[in-house]
């Protein structure tokens, strides 16, 4: 099976930069790993949204959008747990 093309809104990227070094690979692993398998064990969809998913890796969450038709995942938020929902 062909991988989604993984894009990260600017935001996002800006959000990614300010998680702590420590907890940055595993949370930059997870989004990559998002292009093998979109809906891993353990995703959720939002309520509310028309595609919008959440998986959680560690105290931080990542929010992304999934086009299956054009094989892409739009990573649209990164945060800590208390604050991404916000």
């Amino acid at each position: 099976m062909e991988p989604y093309n993984i894009v990260i809104k600017r935001s996002a990227e800006k959000e990614l930069k300010a998680v702590p070094s420590s907890d940055l690979k595993r949370v930059v692993e997870r989004v990559r790993g998002l292009a093998q398998q979109p809906r891993p064990s353990g995703c959720e969809k939002l309520s509310g949204e028309s595609e919008h998913y959440r998986v959680r890796q560690g105290d931080y969450r990542i929010v992304y959008g999934i086009d299956d038709a054009d094989r892409l995942v739009e990573v649209v938020k990164i945060g800590h747990r208390r604050e991404v929902y916000r």
